[in-house]
């Protein structure tokens, strides 16, 4: 499903095709080529050669390299914190915590192949996981203030603290198997394992003391 396939696809930009201006292309063009020569292999000058741009253009979507495999990730937490704030003020807890990732991991069709390539990237390559730390960190945030707001608590109580981590936990356990498996549909995954969750967390939840 590539539209991005090896050096000749870079040759041909370079040979006079228009330059790549969108995020979206830059991004499926890094990720191509972090998945066939490795992401530590490849520069922030090899992707702005492939795209036939130049790296000031590719800075300006990006802070780093480690940036690109994660897209808009800030404006995908945004929409996320827009979602939360859309739900029934009635709806149980978890049954929001669920919606707002099931529509966080909503992944078109003509999508599904770079979206693959970009949890596999996330998930595997040893010099993104201390900046994945960060980027878990700030979606946690979002899943705590949602709970937090619902039950009357502070975002660092222990609850809304501990259903970002358990929330984070049981979505990577999804993408883990969507990627590894390839046995079913990644929305599916992760609508069963947040009702898995859900089914530990029917009982009443008191506030810190």
């Amino acid at each position: 499903m590539s539209t991005h396939t090896g050096e000749a696809a870079a040759g041909s930009r370079r040979a006079g095709r228009r330059p790549v201006t969108s995020r979206v292309e830059i991004e499926h063009i890094a990720l191509d080529m972090f998945t066939r020569r490795g992401f530590d292999t490849t520069t922030v000058d090899d992707i702005a050669a492939a795209a036939g741009i130049g790296r000031r253009t590719v800075f300006r979507y990006y802070a780093s390299k480690n940036d690109i495999p994660w897209g808009a990730f800030d404006e995908q937490l945004d929409r996320m914190r827009a979602t939360f704030a859309a739900l029934p003020p009635d709806l149980p807890v978890m049954d929001g915590v669920r919606a707002a990732v099931l529509d966080f991991n909503e992944v078109p069709v003509e999508e599904q192949h770079w979206h693959r390539s970009r949890l596999r990237l996330i998930l595997d390559t040893p010099a993104l996981q201390a900046h994945s730390t960060l980027r878990y960190a700030a979606w946690r945030r979002v899943v705590a203030d949602y709970v937090a707001g619902r039950l009357g608590m502070s975002s660092d109580d222990l609850v809304p603290q501990a259903v970002g981590h358990a929330s984070l936990g049981v979505a990577l356990a999804a993408y883990e198997r969507w990627l590894g498996h390839g046995d079913g549909e990644l929305r599916d995954l992760l609508d069963r394992v947040f009702r898995a969750l859900d089914s530990g967390l029917t009982g009443p939840l008191a506030p810190d003391s």
